[in-house]
């Protein structure tokens, strides 16, 4: 399970095949006492549920109170601006070995989120400590690492070959009770605009999904992996039957950049747009409502070198089906900077082929340690389009973290490093990464323009 705190719990997807060939199905359904085949998952899961892992996490989560004013009147300036409160936690959750021989483990970063200590539970009894590889919040994805032997590893499917009516098997650790199997059906593909994180293209299923599955696996008949369940919907978090999972291949984009660069480097389009209605589809020629509208296109973007257009249709990407913008907008930044891509496009009702080399996003998730060791335990993110100040915007700090000792606070506006303006992520990185010397942050804190030293 997941804290408790939260509302969105987890998910998971579905499964239980009755399209086995009748050659596989014979050589391993069980008889009954009458002679007769009976259908049973059981062949399928011995061989999987020993890559589905039980995870338990705690640590301390902070949280800073602003101190009133009225107070510094009696205790003086020197008194600190926040109240910074620690409060232990325990969570439970699963987790997928995803690599056998490097003992990569994949869960849900909320799974994770400000754990001190992570705890692998594996299906023969074995506890394991595990050290967090990397995480992407806006995906809910994290990758773990243990080290152990005789591990059991799944392999990933390909998640855009799914179709809604689609079996599937969900594995994971409700409410702690231990390794759990429930089953159902595909029940939508390409869901978004849940609110329930910042890249959203989820698959739906009917099966019954609660607190502690989220990280678990959704396997198909083949006992491959389509998606990591991360999410319920539902009043109070209970299971209604309305559930959702990352798809695999999202999961395998985002792990193989966390893998190689320690980081997830978006790929960026480079448009404007919204989801597709039906009387937009018409008036742009297309008789079908599934589709990702184009209203504007970034100069310079690479969709601009691309020659999308404004008024453009996407309807699919390397072959496989764009339902919605959100969709668009999710498979685009897990796939990540550099890659090729070919977009199906529908232009004046006729369609068209475009290949386009994504950019690497300006919202890319930025180590900050890595940047300079000062920052570590500041949350960063790009200010929003039109907002004055541009820079980059501190969105939380760590209570007692280098960060917050150097005077950075929550809603604090960077907008320049020693006279050198700053109006993204990327310049940040750029002005500051590897410098050793003495660096001079501008800061934007309300209507005040104030200095803080790094050293």
């Amino acid at each position: 399970m997941t804290r408790t705190s939260r509302i969105m719990l987890s998910t998971i997807a579905l499964s239980m095949s009755l399209a086995l060939s009748s050659a596989a199905v014979q050589a391993a359904l069980p008889i009954d006492v009458n002679g007769q085949e009976m259908p049973s998952l059981a062949p399928i899961l011995e061989g999987v549920t020993p890559a589905v892992v039980n995870i338990s996490v705690s640590g301390k989560k902070v949280t800073r109170q602003a101190i009133p004013e009225q107070f510094r009147f009696f205790f003086g300036p020197n008194l600190p601006p926040d109240q910074v409160q620690e409060q232990p936690f325990q969570a439970l959750g699963s987790g997928v070995i995803i690599d056998a021989s490097k003992g990569y483990v994949i869960t849900n970063f909320h799974v994770i989120q400000d754990a001190d200590e992570i705890k692998v539970t594996l299906k023969d009894g074995r506890e394991i400590s595990a050290k967090k590889i990397g995480e992407d919040q806006q995906s809910d994805i994290a990758l773990l690492q243990i080290k152990a032997d005789n591990l059991s590893q799944v392999v990933l499917a390909d998640s855009d070959k799914l179709r809604v009516g689609d079996f599937a098997i969900a594995i994971g650790n409700p409410f702690g009770l231990g390794q759990t199997v429930t089953s159902g059906i595909v029940s939508a593909l390409g869901r978004s605009g849940l609110n329930i994180e910042n890249l959203e293209n989820f698959i739906q299923t009917d099966a019954a999904i609660n607190s502690g599955n989220s990280g678990g696996a959704l396997i198909n008949m083949k006992g491959q992996l389509i998606g990591i369940n991360t999410a319920i919907l539902g009043p109070n978090g209970g299971n209604i039957g309305i559930g959702f999972a990352i798809p695999s291949n999202m999961v395998k984009d985002l792990i193989d950049q966390i893998i190689k660069y320690g980081e997830v480097r978006r790929g960026m389009l480079g448009v404007m747009g919204g989801e597709l209605t039906t009387d937009l589809a018409k008036a742009f020629g297309y008789d079908k409502q599934n589709g990702a509208f184009v209203s504007q296109v970034m100069e310079g973007s690479a969709a601009d070198a691309a020659g999308i257009k404004a008024g453009d249709i996407i309807v699919s990407i390397n072959g496989n089906p764009v339902r919605s913008f959100g969709e668009l907008r999710a498979k685009v930044a897990t796939m990540g900077a550099g890659k090729v891509v070919e977009l199906g496009l529908i232009r004046d009702g006729k369609p068209q082929v475009a290949k386009v080399t994504l950019k690497q996003s300006e919202e890319s998730a930025v180590a900050v340690d890595q940047i300079h060791p000062a920052l570590n335990g500041a949350k960063l993110e790009n200010t929003k389009a039109g907002q004055l100040p541009q820079g980059v915007e501190v969105v939380d700090v760590e209570g007692r973290s280098p960060a917050s000792a150097v005077g950075l606070r929550k809603g604090d506006i960077i907008t320049g490093v020693n006279r050198v303006k700053v109006d993204n992520l990327n310049a940040l990185e750029k002005a500051m990464k590897g410098r050793t010397d003495v660096l001079a942050l501008n800061v934007i804190r309300g209507n005040a323009s104030l200095y803080l030293i790094l050293r």
